[in-house]
């Protein structure tokens, strides 16, 4: 029987990135198929965004000088000599006593230095005169030439995750195609006997395959690209040429199942026949403990418990990191954010737990409550989960109302640091 030694999660973490290499090979993908992937080099503005003094709103460009005097009691009159749509230049110079009717985004005349709102003036079709009551400001309602960009800051920084905005921001800049890191690609065996395709009628004794599945959604989520290698066979010799196989086809390669200490886990003395150096074989955490990581080659093995919430939570807190890495993001971990207990655990436990959680907004508090059954063979949980509350190991358990914290699930964003703490891992 294998000897297994718990370590601390944070530990376990740290020998995992001694092992991780950034990858940084560049593919240029079109604009459109750019969402969810992972910029590869910095992107400079090479123009000022707005490229010229432009109008925020629908109304008149004008000499602010002209209205010192405005008031409601005596407005001013000014001409209107001419008319300027969004997309157009007014090459005509705008004296003063004279106004320019302009819409939305459209180019300022340089010789206009405000703009009054459409529905600030009166108007007199026929003298194409306006009226103006108020005195208006120089500068005043105009969107200035790089106030929002200047040529040559940078837009995005590598490493960063393309969300809808940013593909905004880069099409603002005329990237057709966009430079992305090539995704990992991340192997994924099954193991288990016991286990059926996801379309198979039920069995005594089976249950139906779902981390496969469940992990390659997990994999798309933090931006590798998963491959589904099959299940183990009930030979050693089979699954160790099967292994071996895998290791050439990807970066790294996930095992579900078989990393207990039971009679039938062939993992361990494959990773003997590999010449592979076992990292670590159990973590001080619930559930999730005996999540196994192997070293060959350069490559990780991941082996992951067969029950769903353990192979869930595993793969979050170790595997999901690494990917990040792999894709240059300067921020790998989870985002952390304190919250509130909405129940008790009041049963003590040595080991860290992660439990799957909802989390509740309210009134400007964050709170949060389990998502379902806290079992490591449950499934539900997960379906509802939008966080992990991380409760550190104690003797004495933790009371509703307690300020803990909770790893967002769905978030892109990230921390550079493991539960935010700037001495624990060092992802670099």
């Amino acid at each position: 029987m294998e000897s297994r030694n718990p370590i601390e999660v944070s530990i376990a973490l740290n020998r995992i990135m001694s092992f991780v290499k950034k990858q940084g090979v560049i593919k240029h993908v079109p604009i459109e198929q750019s969402y969810q992937r992972f910029v590869a080099e910095d992107i400079v503005a090479d123009h000022d965004v707005p490229p010229f003094n432009r109008s925020p709103y629908d109304g008149y460009a004008i000499h602010a000088s002209d209205t010192v005097d405005a008031s409601i009691e005596e407005p001013i009159e000014i001409k209107v000599i001419g008319e300027i749509g969004a997309g157009s230049v007014f090459n005509q110079s705008v004296e003063a006593g004279q106004a320019i009717r302009i819409m939305t985004g459209a180019a300022i005349p340089g010789d206009c230095d405000a703009i009054i709102m459409l529905e600030q003036v009166k108007r007199n079709e026929t003298k194409d005169t306006i009226f103006i009551s108020q005195k208006v400001n120089k500068k005043e309602n105009v969107s200035f030439q790089g106030e929002d960009t200047k040529k040559g800051e940078t837009l995005v920084k590598k490493g960063t995750y393309i969300t809808p905005g940013i593909i905004a921001l880069l099409a603002t800049f005329g990237y057709k195609t966009v430079p992305v890191i090539i995704q990992p690609k991340v192997g994924i065996i099954a193991t288990g006997s016991e286990l059926l395709e996801i379309d198979q009628p039920m069995e005594p004794g089976k249950i139906r395959n779902s981390n496969t599945t469940m992990l390659e959604a997990q994999i798309k989520r933090a931006g590798g690209e998963p491959f589904n290698l099959g299940q183990f066979s009930d030979d050693l010799a089979l699954c160790f040429e099967q292994v071996k196989g895998a290791l050439g086809k990807v970066d790294f390669l996930l095992t579900t199942g078989g990393v207990s200490v039971g009679d039938y886990d062939y993992l361990p003395e494959i990773y003997k026949m590999l010449g592979a150096e076992v990292l670590f074989n159990k973590v001080s955490m619930r559930p999730g403990s005996v999540t196994t990581v192997a070293e060959v080659g350069g490559k990780l093995l991941f082996g992951l418990s067969g029950n769903p919430s353990s192979c869930f939570v595993g793969f979050e807190i170790f595997t999901k990191p690494v990917i990040r890495h792999y894709l240059l993001a300067d921020k790998v971990y989870p985002k952390s954010v304190a919250v509130y207990l909405g129940q008790d655990f009041a049963i003590p436990n040595k080991f860290d737990r992660f439990i799957r959680s909802k989390v509740i907004y309210n009134q400007g508090s964050i709170s949060v409550v389990p998502s379902g059954l806290d079992k490591s063979n449950a499934v539900t949980s997960l379906a509802k989960a939008d966080a992990l509350t991380v409760l550190p190991g104690n003797e004495v358990g933790y009371k509703a109302g307690a300020l803990v914290n909770a790893l967002l699930l769905d978030d892109q964003e990230g921390t550079g640091d493991f539960l935010n703490d700037d001495e624990g891992v060092d992802c670099q």
